[in-house]
């Protein structure tokens, strides 16, 4: 483990943009290839320069049949399901052959390379073998959270236009099965695009219907497949060929179509597995996340089986799957040496289990690192973790659109000091600035919208799906020259990063430009706040003032009232008068997407009383209505 002595960050860094060409043409050397690129990247193809334009490779073989040789009867893949009670180990060869099996079973039903499929399924290790088996045979998968709206599914099948759709027949929450068949065959229904065949795999805890003629049983088909010895080789593609497309929510309410090409995203994965995240082949990796998010697809599914890693496949929540120990369980069960997930996971932890008495049950001696992502990582939280862990916690940023770290702490290049509040520094390739509304670059410590300077490192999006002109718009034109990641932030005079909320997160009180997210940081360090928001409000005097939202800590038994008036004197205290801070409401939870994102801008739709329509990744719905009903007990309209 490269964590002790001096850091190799500042020398790998400069030799990226010194001569990004020569530093990603080394980075290549980790893939397999059937075609190796002569040159690392063309600045005149694409929107903005393609990399690896004349490679050839398959995403599948690089992750599976590569390794059958030399780590055949290595696990790949550790099913652990606390829902349905039941563990499970694939090995690699094992692998193999479903993914064999299945592409068969896919190219009888008439798909081909470039065709779409749409993969609908929970997390069993059956939706990791679906995106695999469209991988080997050059089909671009798009994988739409299990469970999701049938009115959202429908979207992503008018856009993607599948010929097929790879699902499950239910996904199993703690509390309840969600069938998912009845939400696919509405979806089909509403969508004016219709797929050719559904291949459904039946789970036992609720068997659905099926539509003769159109679904056909996915454990049958494959059996065929396999008794009559049909194996799906690896399809040879171009690195520039989409691998998959992952729809994020546009704005207009049109999702946009994420695209990832297969080169740049091999190399650009395989080189994050040892120099950020210092996990090796045939060490486990556990990133407790959903493949439905990028975050899975990333680092569930391809990044650690491309390095020839263990993954593990959770089908679980961080509480409730039956207690606040289940992550402890889950590292020390595997063997995980590192483990990725959502600071609202741990805050869910933090919160049930304040004094970490669940941990001391379990043997996390192997453990190495935990690593941050998908929203800001408050310091109370970072520190917590720190405490009882006893382990690096590495906050790191990235976006769907990046497909991996746009900074980190490079764990495999040395870790470097950790600053609480900071996801450190730059990953290599990316030369992100901070810049004014006119797009000047502006110095250390002073807030501005963050961009990377073009052109994006390997493994970012090349553009949407049939749509340049929309990602040229959404991302490009803003700041030209720029990728604008509509976050706002600023660097220190060490080069540190400080990502403060979304570009619409910066609220304008009388004139004075503040982060909610610096305000939710004061919020976080009262000691009997486990979780909390902050949002801009209407305001006609000042134009816009804050309001915070904050959920106690189990067993908290003061007077609510007593604690939001001492957070309105935090705040006060931390950021000073200039912030207006006066309204605190406690809750007893935050309105969240399933990733545990807190949908502030749905929360302030209604605070302001503006329109809103129920976001489709909602937890639970009916969280909004206590949030409606907290604002109206202080006299704030909704």
């Amino acid at each position: 483990m490269t964590m002790q002595g001096k850091s190799r960050y500042a020398e790998v860094f400069a030799a990226s943009r010194k001569d990004p060409e020569a530093f990603w043409s080394e980075a290549a050397k980790a893939i397999d290839w059937t075609k190796a690129p002569s040159k690392a990247f063309d600045a005149n193809q694409g929107v903005y320069g393609r990399w690896f334009p004349d490679g050839e490779l398959n995403a599948c073989f690089n992750a599976v049949d590569r390794h059958v040789a030399t780590r055949g009867t290595q696990t790949a893949i550790i099913y652990d399901s606390p829902v349905t009670g039941s563990q499970r180990r694939i090995t690699y060869r094992e692998l193999q052959g479903e993914v064999e099996a299945l592409g068969a079973v896919l190219q009888d039903q008439g798909v081909a390379k470039g065709d779409t499929v749409i993969v609908y399924m929970p997390m069993i290790p059956e939706a990791v073998v679906a995106m695999l088996a469209c991988a080997r045979i050059g089909a671009v998968h798009s994988v739409v959270f299990g469970g999701f709206a049938a009115k959202e599914l429908a979207t992503r099948i008018e856009d993607a236009k599948p010929k097929l759709i790879l699902a499950a027949s239910c996904g199993i929450e703690p509390n309840r099965v969600v069938a998912y068949k009845p939400l696919l065959d509405e979806a089909i229904e509403l969508s004016s695009v219709k797929p050719q065949s559904v291949v459904l795999f039946q789970r036992p805890q609720a068997e659905a219907a099926m539509k003769p003629g159109r679904d056909h049983d996915w454990a049958q088909a494959v059996a065929a497949a396999k008794a009559s010895g049909k194996k799906a080789p690896c399809v040879p593609m171009k690195a520039t060929d989409p691998l998959y497309v992952l729809y994020t929510s546009g704005t207009t309410g049109k999702p946009k179509g994420v695209v990832r090409d297969t080169g740049g995203y091999c190399v650009a994965l395989a080189w994050s597995m040892r120099g950020l995240y210092d996990i090796q082949p045939g060490e486990v990796f556990w990133t407790a996340s959903d493949v439905g998010w990028v975050v899975g697809h990333s680092y569930i599914v391809y990044g650690p089986l491309i390095n020839g890693s263990t993954t593990v496949v959770y089908e679980g929540k961080p509480v409730g799957t039956p207690d606040p120990g289940a992550f402890w369980r889950v590292i020390a069960e595997t063997g995980a040496k590192a483990l990725f997930t959502a600071p609202t996971a741990l805050r869910a932890i933090k919160k049930e289990d304040p004094k970490a008495e669940y941990l001391a049950k379990y043997d996390l001696s192997g453990f190495r690192a935990l690593f941050l992502a998908g929203e800001r990582a408050d310091p109370d939280t970072v520190k917590w973790a720190e405490d009882i862990l006893k382990v690096p916690v590495i906050d790191h940023w990235w976006q769907t659109e990046t497909g991996w770290a746009i900074a980190g702490n490079p764990v495999g290049l040395g870790l470097l000091p950790v600053k609480h509040g900071s996801p450190t520094v730059p990953m290599p390739g990316y030369d992100v600035q901070i810049v004014d509304e006119g797009g000047k670059p502006v110095g250390p410590n002073t807030m501005g919208s963050i961009v990377i300077k073009l052109p994006l490192p390997p493994g970012n999006l090349p553009t949407l799906w049939h749509a340049d002109d929309r990602f040229r718009e959404s991302y490009l034109t803003m700041f030209p020259g720029y990728y604008n990641t509509s976050d706002a932030g600023f660097v220190d005079e060490d080069g540190y990063l400080f990502i403060m909320g979304r570009t619409d997160d910066i609220i304008n009180v009388a004139g004075h430009r503040l982060s909610t997210g610096g305000m939710e940081e004061v919020l976080a360090s009262h000691p009997d706040v486990a979780e909390c928001a902050v949002i801009g409000i209407k305001d006609s005097l000042k134009g816009e003032q804050p309001c915070g939202f904050v959920v106690l800590k189990a067993g908290v038994n003061r007077s609510p009232l007593e604690i939001e008036k001492e957070i309105v004197g935090l705040v006060r205290d931390k950021i000073g008068p200039v912030a207006a801070f006066k309204i605190a409401i406690t809750v007893n939870r935050l309105p969240k997407t399933r990733s545990g994102k807190i949908l502030r801008g749905t929360m302030k739709k209604i605070a302001d009383g503006d329109s809103w329509s129920m976001p489709a990744t909602i937890d639970d719905p009916a969280v909004l209505d206590e949030i409606a009903a907290s604002l109206k007990s202080k006299g704030i309209a909704g």
